[in-house]
């Protein structure tokens, strides 16, 4: 075994440095004699070691031991030039492991992010000067958009109607001796009388009247009424009126579209749109100076289209534009509610035409109206159903009136009256707001409850004038 370590050559992946050339190791074992042409460096490049000093082209012959015959030399195998060779003698390991040849390209996310970068930098330069040429260019930019189209619109549909009824409607601006506000009204016929609301009118030192033209005038008060809360104006010298046509509200059903125009807080010619919420509403109002002589009683017209204060006196038109009603009041949340609202909550009330139109016939011929009455006086204490004719009248009078309708139609103090032409009545307001919903003159049956028994009585209705 020791004899065949000191007969094999070394391995090629040895070297030594010069200065150990005469030394040996214990352990390692003798190189054997080789010839000069086949001796080749640790670092496979002929006469050079890892120092950079020259070696010797061949080691000399060790003595080999007298026992043995060395065996033939078996050339080395050439290393290729560029293979790294561990020297374990050097002045410190090798730590350099060859990789093959450098590469020096781009990886590819290198690649991606210089193309991402370069088209948001191409894409912003792009951008701003597209933005800085079209500053300094005097092209116009125009957006896609419809071509003009025919602006006509069915009759009976919002737009038409308020078409049509807008030029009949004007605003009132009204200056009192403490106070103003604004109102709306409508023309009634070519002289320039104008209806609208009493309250808004009430107490006014000027009246001022503007079309939606824009055109305004001074107006004169007619007469009013604050029992009916009807009022109409004049205007003079105005050319070109368009008077509004009037419905009959007789024919008006819960359901029908109706529209409304005002002005809600002096916002002049403002359309809203909704249907008939009911009919026969029984309504009062007023009532601020606490005698009653300003109560209004209505047996409105109720209606969701939005009305706010400044709509008081303008129109409620049907589908064919023709005034149905005269928009007067809303009704809004107590006003102990944390939450009331001071605008329209979809309970809006309107004095039917009907009724509009006999008093503001009376108002324009006489400057007063009249009122239907049956010559009683209630009791408006009562708590019951019904309307109860009181004991006594006014300053001790006799609560029937001698000779009056009522009197001659049999009704006797204490009698309770629950209907009226077989509608039923609640209380004494709701009996005053179905007898002036006719006329002097008409004639009512109702229904009157006598020591627990119901009995019928026919009444023609008289006439009182009104405040």
């Amino acid at each position: 075994m020791a004899d065949r370590q000191q007969t094999e050559p070394a391995p090629q992946w040895w070297s030594r440095p010069e200065d150990t050339a005469g030394s040996r190791h214990d352990g390692v074992p003798a190189p054997r004699p080789e010839t000069a042409d086949a001796a080749v460096d640790a670092d496979g490049e002929g006469g050079r070691g890892r120092d950079g000093a020259a070696e010797q082209a061949a080691a000399p012959a060790r003595e080999a031991p007298t026992q043995e015959t060395p065996a033939p030399e078996t050339p080395a195998p050439e290393t290729p030039a560029h293979e790294v060779r561990y020297d374990p003698w050097g002045e410190q390991p090798l730590q350099v492991v060859d990789r093959g040849r450098d590469r020096r390209g781009f990886r590819l996310w290198q690649v991606a992010a210089l193309a991402a970068g370069t088209a948001l930098l191409a894409g912003g330069t792009g951008g701003y000067v597209g933005v800085l040429a079209e500053r300094q260019s005097s092209t116009r930019l125009e957006l896609p958009q419809a071509a003009v189209a025919d602006k006509g619109r069915a009759p009976d549909s919002v737009a038409g109607i308020a078409a049509t009824a807008l030029p009949g409607v004007v605003t009132l601006h009204v200056r009192g001796a403490k106070s103003s506000g604004t109102g709306t009204g409508f023309v009634l016929d070519p002289q320039g009388h104008i209806l609208t609301n009493n309250h808004v009118v009430a107490d006014a030192k000027e009246i001022a009247v503007t079309f939606s033209t824009g055109e305004s005038v001074t107006a004169e008060l007619v007469g009013r009424d604050s029992g009916y809360d009807l009022a109409v104006v004049k205007v003079s010298g105005v050319r070109g009126l368009r008077p509004l046509s009037l419905g009959n509200s007789e024919n008006v059903k819960v359901g029908d579209p109706v529209v409304a125009i005002g002005a809600p807080f002096d916002l002049s010619n403002t359309v809203t749109a909704g249907i008939i919420s009911a009919t026969g509403r029984p309504v009062t109002a007023g009532g601020d100076k606490g005698d009653g002589s300003d109560i209004s009683y209505v047996d409105a017209l109720q209606t969701d289209a939005p009305i706010n204060p400044g709509n008081s006196g303008g129109p409620l038109l049907d589908a064919r534009a023709h005034v149905v009603g005269i928009n007067s009041a809303i009704r809004g949340a107590d006003k102990d509610d944390p939450d009331r609202q001071g605008g329209s909550i979809g309970l809006g009330f309107a004095i039917p035409i009907n009724q509009g139109k006999r008093v503001a016939e009376e108002l324009i011929a006489t400057g007063h109206a009249t009122h239907p009455v049956i010559g009683v006086t209630l009791d408006m204490d009562y708590t019951g159903d019904g309307a109860r004719v009181g004991d006594k009248g006014e300053d001790g009078k006799p609560s029937v009136t001698a000779g009056g309708p009522g009197a001659r139609a049999g009704i006797k103090p204490g009698d309770v009256i629950t209907k009226v032409d077989g509608q039923r009545v609640r209380g004494g307001d709701e009996l005053i707001i179905k007898i002036r919903a006719h006329r002097p003159g008409d004639p009512l049956t109702l229904t009157v409850l006598r020591d627990g028994r119901e009995r019928t009585l026919g009444v023609v209705l008289g006439s009182a004038n009104g405040s």
